[in-house]
C-alpha cells in the first residue's frame, strides 16, 4: 500500500487514465444487448479506486476537460438547435421543454421536501434525467459560490453520489418505458402505427424498399438511333426515374448536354441513373455500345453531405427536390442518416439540419447539388484549433458573468458558458463552412475523452466522501430517481399525444431524443420493426441536450441557502 500511496501522491494522472480505460471497457460490455454505458462505469470505477487514497487534481484540469466535452455538445447541436426554432418543428421543441421543465420541478420539490443540498439535487437531476453534463455545469456553479474548500469538496462528492446511484436506473427505465410503455399509455400498437406512417409517407402506397434506395446506380453508353431529332430533356423525361444524359460525343468531339440540346443519329451518349431504368432505355435511344473510354470520363462518386441550410429544415424530400430544381439533375439520394441511424426514405420524409445525405452521381453534379443543401464531409479536414480554443475561452469568460433575480444569484458557470459558445460556434460553422472545422471523428474524441477525464477526476477526487454519501442516502436516492425519470416521461407522452397531437411513432422517437438516450431509439425501431421512430429524434435531441445541461446552475441557484 505504501507503493500505491506514493504513486497516488507522485503521479495521480496514472489512475485517472486507468479509470477512463477500465470504465470504457466495462461500459462496452453488453449483457443480453444491454450495457451500463461508459460514463456510469467510469464514475463507479473512479469512486472505487478513490478508496485507495487521497487524490488531488488541479482545478484547471477538470475545467478544461469538461469544457472540451460540453463545447463539443454545443458545436454538434448548434446548427440543429437554432434551426429548430421554427414553426415547422415547434411541437417537438415543446415536448423537449415540457420534459425538461417537469424534471426540474420534481427535483426542486424533492430538494425542498427532503432538504437536499445543491450537490445531491444536481446529481439526482444528472442521473435520473440521464444528462451527464449537469455534473459539470452544477460543479462550475458551485465553484462560484465562494464555499470553503471542505464544503465545496463535499458538494462535489454529493453530485457524484447522486449521479452514480440514479444514472443506471434512469437509463434502464428510459430504455424500457419509451418503446414498451409509452405506446400503451397512448393506446396504440407501435408496430401497426409504424406501418401506417410508412404508408402515409409513401403517398398512400406500401413502401417498396427497392424504390427508396439508389444503390444500383451506374452509367451506360448508347449510340443514338431512335432518339435522333429529340432533345436531351425529352429523352430524360421519357426514360424517367430521374435518369440523366451525362455526355454526348459527336464525331469525336464533346457536346455539352444541355436540356435543349438536340441529339443526332450516330451520337454516342452516356446516360446515368438507376440500373433498371437505363437498361430499359434501349428502345428509346438506340443500341448499347461498348465504350469504355467515354464511360471512364464520367467520374461517378458517393459523397456524404451534411445538411446545414435552415431554409430546408423540416421540409419534405419532395419540397427539397423542388427547391433545388435543376441543381439536383443527375444526383440520387442513396441514404439519409440522422443521429447515426438510417432514416426511411419517401417523398414526404422530413429533412432536418444535421442530417447526413449520401448522394450518388457524377462528382460535378453532386458538388453542384451539395452547394444547395449543405457542406460536403471530407475526411481530410483538420481541426481548427485556434477556432476551438477561442470559442472555449469566450465561453468560460461568459460563464463568469452573474446577475441577481430577486435574491437569487444566477450564473451560467464555465460549463454553461462553454455550451453556449459551442452552440454559437457550431452555428457559425454551418453558415461559413470555410472556418472552424471540427470533423466528426475529432468531435467524438474530444467529447469522449473530455467527459471521461472529468468524470474520472470527480470520482477519484471525491471517492471516499461519495461512497459515504451513497451508503447514507442510496435508498432514498433510488426512490427519488425513479420518480424524476418516469414522471417527466409520462407527462411529456400525454402532452405530445393529447395536446400537441403528434404522431405516436414520432412521439416515441422524440421522447428518446429529449432524454438523449440513443439506445431507446434503437429499442423503438426494434419494437416497431421500422426505422420511422428515428424521424422524431433530431430536434428533441438537440433541444434536450441544451435544456437539460443548463439545469445544473438553475438547481444550484434555487437550492443554495447560503
Amino acid at each position: 500500500m505504501d507503493t500505491v500511496r506514493w504513486i497516488i501522491a507522485t503521479a495521480p494522472e496514472i489512475f485517472l487514465l486507468s479509470a477512463i480505460a477500465l470504465g470504457t471497457i466495462l461500459g462496452r460490455v453488453k449483457v443480453r444487448g444491454f450495457s451500463f454505458g461508459t460514463t456510469a462505469c467510469t464514475l463507479i470505477v473512479a469512486v472505487l479506486i478513490g478508496q485507495l487514497g487521497s487524490f488531488t487534481f488541479p482545478s484547471v484540469l477538470r475545467v478544461v476537460l469538461f469544457s472540451l466535452f460540453v463545447f463539443t455538445i454545443g458545436y454538434r447541436s448548434g446548427p440543429e438547435f437554432f434551426a429548430s426554432l421554427s414553426m415547422r418543428t415547434l411541437a417537438q421543441v415543446a415536448l423537449a421543454l415540457v420534459l425538461g421543465g417537469t424534471g426540474l420541478a420534481i427535483v426542486l420539490i424533492f430538494a425542498f421536501a427532503f432538504g437536499l443540498d445543491p450537490g445531491t439535487a444536481s446529481g439526482l437531476a444528472a442521473g435520473a434525467l440521464t444528462q451527464s453534463s449537469v455534473i459539470g455545469t452544477a460543479s462550475s456553479a458551485l465553484n462560484q459560490l465562494g464555499l470553503p474548500k471542505a464544503a465545496l469538496e463535499q458538494q462535489e462528492a454529493n453530485i457524484a453520489a447522486g449521479y452514480a446511484v440514479t444514472y443506471v436506473l434512469g437509463y434502464i427505465l428510459t430504455l424500457i418505458y419509451v418503446p414498451l410503455f409509452a405506446p400503451k399509455l397512448m393506446g396504440i400498437n407501435l408496430k401497426e402505427e409504424a406501418k401506417k406512417l410508412e404508408i402515409e409517407l409513401s403517398g398512400g402506397k406500401p413502401p417498396k424498399a427497392e424504390n427508396l434506395h439508389y444503390r444500383k446506380f451506374q452509367a451506360r453508353a448508347y449510340r443514338v438511333a431512335a432518339a435522333a431529332g429529340r432533345t436531351v430533356r425529352a429523352i430524360e423525361d421519357e426514360i424517367g426515374s430521374r435518369t440523366v444524359i451525362e455526355r454526348i460525343v459527336r464525331q469525336g468531339a464533346d457536346i455539352e448536354p444541355h436540356p435543349d440540346t438536340v441529339l443526332e443519329a450516330g451520337d454516342d451518349i452516356v446516360i446515368a441513373g438507376r440500373t433498371a431504368a437505363i437498361v430499359a432505355a434501349r428502345p428509346v435511344i438506340g443500341t448499347e455500345i461498348d465504350a469504355d473510354e467515354i464511360l471512364k470520363a464520367i467520374p461517378g462518386n458517393v459523397i456524404d453531405v451534411l445538411v446545414d441550410s435552415r431554409k430546408l429544415h423540416g421540409r419534405s424530400l419532395q419540397e427539397v427536390a423542388d427547391r433545388v430544381g435543376d441543381n439536383a439533375r443527375g444526383v440520387f439520394l442513396r441514404t439519409l442518416t440522422r443521429m447515426g441511424r438510417e432514416v426511411p426514405l419517401s417523398p414526404d420524409t422530413r429533412l432536418y439540419v444535421g442530417d447526413v445525405m449520401t448522394l450518388v452521381g457524377s462528382t460535378r453534379n453532386i458538388e453542384r447539388a451539395a452547394a444547395q443543401v449543405g457542406q460536403i464531409l471530407r475526411s481530410g479536414d483538420r481541426t481548427d484549433i485556434a477556432f476551438l480554443a477561442t470559442g472555449i475561452a469566450a465561453g468560460l469568460l461568459a460563464g463568469l458573468v452573474s446577475f441577481r433575480v430577486g435574491g437569487i444569484a444566477l450564473t451560467l458557470g464555465g460549463g454553461g458558458g462553454a455550451l453556449i459558445a459551442g452552440l454559437v460556434c457550431g452555428w457559425l460553422r454551418s453558415r461559413r463552412p470555410t472556418m472552424g472545422a471540427l470533423p466528426p471523428a475529432a468531435q467524438q474524441t474530444l467529447s469522449d475523452f473530455g467527459l471521461g477525464g472529468f468524470i474520472a477526476a470527480v470520482g477519484l477526487g471525491n471517492g471516499h466522501a461519495a461512497w459515504v454519501a451513497i451508503q447514507a442516502h442510496g435508498v432514498l436516492l433510488v426512490g427519488m430517481g425513479l420518480v424524476v425519470t418516469l414522471v417527466p416521461l409520462i407527462v411529456a407522452t400525454l402532452f405530445a399525444y393529447h395536446v400537441l397531437r403528434m404522431n405516436p411513432v414520432i412521439t416515441c422517437g422524440a421522447l428518446a431524443g429529449a432524454m438523449t438516450v440513443d439506445a431507446a431509439v434503437t429499442g423503438c425501431c426494434d419494437v416497431a420493426e421500422s426505422q420511422t421512430p428515428v424521424l422524431g429524434v433530431a430536434v428533441p435531441y438537440a433541444v434536450g441536450n441544451v435544456v437539460l445541461t443548463v439545469l445544473g446552475p438553475i438547481i444550484v441557484a434555487l437550492t443554495y441557502t447560503g
